[in-house]
């Protein structure tokens, strides 16, 4: 795993509505790793990866991405497409087939023509276990295969890194495992991964580390077997006590 980070962040202020919601988080994803965020409701988890890549503007502080700042300006559509996001609804156009879904963007977005874009599409609904359902529309998949369907998406941009936003929490729990099995292989791939999760299991199965949100703050954070069998953090607990 590379020494250098792919996100560096220092500083990173952001509020909502008057109140503040990230209160100065530093951090560093290195490449290749899969951080897993964990905490309470309402502790800044959702808006720290929508900082990452900028779909909440941070207030302040500083992000940089494979060793470049990142900034509001003619860079900024570059810098979303390298970090792909996932979030808890699955966001698919309703009107459109899977394929074309998967098409959509890199035919717009990165300029690739029609067959190299079906030709990449096709790669990853097989990857994702769903290559005989391109022809359908979202409204014909269960919930786990429009979820599946839309981080294939994410990955047809090729993005350097995945962001996830508690992509299971709207599932039903039986079709959480075939979601969570495709980020597995991802992690296995490579895929440098920020994973917003309240799935412990995962955390220790896949994470390389995972950081406690409290108040928007980093309250704890270490490797996940360790920080979570073994917390420090009174809040961080207390916090565990309720998942089980």
């Amino acid at each position: 795993m590379s020494v250098a980070p792919l996100f560096h962040i220092r500083g990173l202020t952001k509020s909502l509505g008057g109140r503040p919601i990230l209160r100065g988080i530093d951090l560093d994803v290195r490449r290749g790793e899969v951080l897993c965020v964990i905490g309470p409701s309402g502790s800044g988890k959702s808006t720290l990866i929508r900082c990452l890549n900028f779909i909440e503007i941070p207030d302040g502080g500083e992000i940089q991405f494979d060793g470049h700042p990142v900034v509001v300006g003619p860079d900024l559509d570059r810098h979303r497409a390298q970090v792909g996001m996932v979030f808890q609804k699955f966001n698919l156009f309703p009107h459109l087939t899977v394929l074309r879904n998967l098409t959509l963007a890199p035919m717009q977005v990165l300029g690739l023509g029609a067959a190299e874009a079906v030709v990449r599409a096709r790669d990853l609904l097989g990857r994702v276990g769903l290559g005989d359902r391109e022809g359908a529309f979202p409204a014909e998949l269960s919930g786990g295969q429009q979820q599946r369907v839309a981080i294939a998406r994410a990955l047809a941009m090729r993005p350097k890194a995945m962001l996830f936003d508690e992509v299971t929490s709207a599932l039903d729990p039986e079709l959480v495992g075939e979601v969570l099995e495709v980020m597995k292989g991802l992690a296995r791939d490579g895929m440098t991964m920020v994973v917003v999760t309240h799935h412990m299991k995962f955390a220790v199965e896949v994470g390389h580390r995972v950081v406690f949100l409290e108040g928007g703050v980093i309250a704890e954070e270490g490797e996940p077997r360790e920080l979570l069998e073994k917390p420090k953090n009174p809040r961080l607990k207390e916090f565990l006590g309720h998942l089980i």
